[in-house]
C-alpha cells in the first residue's frame, strides 16, 4: 500500500505513522511528496492550543480510486517539557490515524495505538500516577484505544508482578545478570539471536569461554567495589547447554568465586532450550550449583513443523528429556511454545496443547511468530505458509482459555514488530513459579548487565526530578554478536561497560539523584 502523507503544522512523526500503517497493511510505502500512484492521501494537521495546553490533531484520508473520505479528530493535554509535547503530538496523531484506518479496513486493532514492546511498563507507570486500577484501565481504553481483553490482561499481569516482586521499584542497588552463550546445534529458521553452529567450532568455543570467564571476573570485581548485589542470573543464548558439562561446571565455579553474595541471588535460570543438548551430566552440574529453573522448549509437538523450522530434534526427544529432568529432581521447568509456525493451524495447536497438558511444566512462554528482519524465514518468506490474522487471533484465544483451565496465570508479556496478527507473547506460570528475571528484564526497573556474546546491558541511571515529575535514563550497551569479534575485543568492551556503570552508580552513591 502506497500512502502519501501531507503534513501540516507540526514536526515529522514519520516513524510513528509508518508503524500504525503497518498494523493494517503487510507492505507499506509512505511518501511525503505528491505522487501519482499513491492509493491513499493522508492529510495530517496538528495545532497547539497554548492557552488550554492542548494538542489538536486531525487526520483526513482520501482513497484515490473512489474519492471516499475518512476523517478523525482528537485533542490531548500537553506537559511543559518539550519532549512531553512531542509525545502528545505523536499520540494524538496515532489516535486519529488508527481510527481512520480501522474504519477504512474494517480491522480492529486489539492493542489500539500501542506499538511498543512493553505495554506492561506503561501500565505500571499509569498505576504510579493514578489512584485506582480502574482509572488506569480507562486511560488505556480512552487514550490508547486498547480493547477490553487486552486492558484486563495488562491489569492482571501488572498487579501480579507487584505481588511476586513487592520491591520491583526499589531494586536500584541490585542488578540482574544475563550470560549469553552463542552456540546451538543448529539455527532455527525464525531465530535472530546469536546462535552459531557449535559443531566443528571447538576452537572458537574455547576462545569465547576464555573471554567469558574474564568478563565474569571483571564484572564481579566491579560489583564488589560498587557495593552492588545480584537479584537474578539468567543463562541464555543460543543454547547454553550446547557446551559440555565440564565447560558449564567451570563457568559456575568462576561465577561463585567472582560474584558477590551468591547466596542472596533470588533466581538462577539456565536455558536448556534444545532437548538434543540435555544430558545426565549437564543436569547433574545444574543440580550441583542449585539452578532454580530451566527451559526445555518444544516450540511445537508436530514433527513436520520441527523439520521445517530447522529444530533438528524430535518430539520424542522433547518428551524423553523432560521426563529425565523430572526424574533427576528438577521441579521448575519452563517450556516455550510458538503460535503461527509454518503450516500450523488450530489442529496442530490443539495437539501441542494436549501434549503439554500431559507434561504440566511449571511455566509456559507462549510466543506468536514474528518475522524478524534478519531471520532465514523472513529472508525466504514465500517458502513458508503461515496462518491468517483471524486464525491467529482464534489460536491466541484458545491458548489463553486452555492455560486458565490448566491453572496457569499470566505474569509477564511483551510484543514485537512484525508479529503475526499484531498479537503478543505471554508468560504463564503455575502460582509461585513466575520467572523473576523475565519480569525484571521486561519492565526495565533494574539494571541488567549482559555478559558474553550478543548480550545487551541495560543500565538504569537515577531518576532525575523535573518540575512535573521524574525521568529515567536507560542506556543500552550491546556486546558483539559474533564469537570471533567478541574473542578479539571483549576487554575493550568491558572497559567501556564499566565506565558506563560507574557513571550511573556513581550518581547514586554521591547523591546526585
Amino acid at each position: 500500500m502506497k500512502i502519501q502523507f501531507e503534513r501540516m503544522g507540526f514536526s515529522s512523526q514519520a516513524t510513528e505513522m509508518f508503524h500504525i500503517c503497518k498494523l493494517f497493511f503487510e507492505e507499506v510505502e509512505a511518501v511525503y511528496e505528491p505522487v501519482e500512484d499513491a492509493q491513499l492521501l493522508m492529510r495530517v494537521q496538528v495545532e497547539a492550543d497554548e492557552k488550554r495546553r492542548l494538542i489538536l490533531a486531525n487526520v483526513r484520508m482520501t482513497e484515490h480510486a473512489t474519492g471516499a473520505v475518512f476523517e478523525s479528530s482528537h485533542q490531548r493535554a500537553m506537559d511543559t517539557r518539550d519532549e512531553s509535547q512531542k509525545r502528545a503530538v505523536k499520540r494524538a496523531v496515532g489516535f486519529c490515524l488508527l481510527q481512520v484506518l480501522s474504519e477504512y479496513t474494517g480491522i480492529e486493532q486489539a492493542w489500539g495505538t500501542l506499538t511498543g514492546v512493553r505495554p506492561t511498563k506503561l501500565m505500571h507507570n499509569l498505576m504510579m500516577k493514578h489512584s485506582s486500577i480502574e482509572d488506569c484501565k480507562q486511560v488505556l481504553r480512552d487514550e490508547h484505544l486498547v480493547t477490553e481483553p487486552k486492558v484486563q490482561l495488562l491489569a492482571e499481569i501488572a498487579e501480579r508482578q507487584l505481588r511476586v516482586i513487592p520491591d520491583l521499584f526499589r531494586l536500584d542497588r541490585e542488578v540482574s545478570i544475563y550470560i549469553g552463550i552463542p552456540f546451538c546445534p543448529t539455527k532455527c529458521a525464525y531465530c535472530t539471536f546469536p546462535a552459531y553452529d557449535i559443531r566443528g567450532n571447538n576452537g572458537s568455543v574455547e576462545a569465547f569461554l576464555e573471554g567469558l570467564h574474564y568478563e565474569i571476573r571483571e564484572m564481579g570485581r566491579w560489583m564488589r567495589e560498587a557495593g552492588v548485589t545480584i537479584t537474578t542470573i539468567y543463562w541464555g543464548g543460543g543454547t547454553p547447554t550446547s557446551i559440555s558439562a565440564e565447560q558449564m561446571d567451570a563457568l559456575f565455579v568462576t561465577m561463585h568465586e567472582a560474584f558477590p553474595a551468591m547466596d542472596k541471588v533470588r533466581e538462577l535460570t539456565v536455558e536448556a532450550g534444545r532437548p538434543d543438548t540435555i544430558t545426565v551430566d549437564k543436569i547433574n552440574v545444574m543440580k550441583k550449583w542449585n539452578v532454580d529453573r530451566i527451559s526445555i522448549n518444544p516450540q511445537s509437538f508436530t514433527q513436520a513443523t520441527l523439520d521445517t523450522i530447522g529444530r533438528h530434534h524430535t518430539v520424542t526427544e522433547t518428551l524423553d528429556k523432560f521426563q529425565l529432568a523430572r526424574e533427576m529432581g528438577l521441579n521448575n521447568i519452563n517450556m516455550d511454545l510458538i503460535i503461527g509456525l509454518p503450516n500450523e493451524g488450530m489442529k496442530e495447536l490443539q495437539l501441542t496443547l494436549d501434549q503439554t497438558a500431559k507434561l504440566m511444566p511449571e511455566s509456559l512462554t507462549v510466543h506468536t511468530l514474528s518475522f524478524k528482519r534478519a531471520s532465514r524465514m523472513t529472508k525466504n518468506k514465500d517458502d513458508y505458509e503461515v496462518a491468517e490474522r483471524d486464525e491467529i487471533t482464534e489460536m491466541i484465544r484458545t491458548t489463553a482459555e486452555w492455560t486458565e483451565q490448566q491453572g496457569y496465570v499470566p505474569y509477564y508479556m511483551y510484543r514485537q514488530k512484525n508479529i503475526l496478527g499484531n498479537q503478543e507473547n505471554v508468560g504463564y506460570s503455575l502460582e509461585g513459579y513466575e520467572s523473576l528475571y523475565n519480569i525484571l528484564m521486561m519492565e526495565e526497573r533494574q539494571t541488567i548487565i549482559g555478559l558474553g556474546c550478543g548480550a545487551v546491558s541495560k543500565v538504569l541511571f537515577p531518576k532525575m526530578e523535573h518540575e512535573d515529575g521524574y525521568e529515567q535514563r536507560i542506556e543500552r550497551f550491546p556486546n558483539p554478536k559474533e564469537p570471533s569479534v567478541y574473542n578479539q575485543a571483549y576487554k575493550e568492551y568491558i572497559v567501556k561497560k564499566i565506565r558506563l556503570l560507574d557513571e550511573a552508580y556513581g550518581a547514586v552513591s554521591t547523591g546526585q539523584a
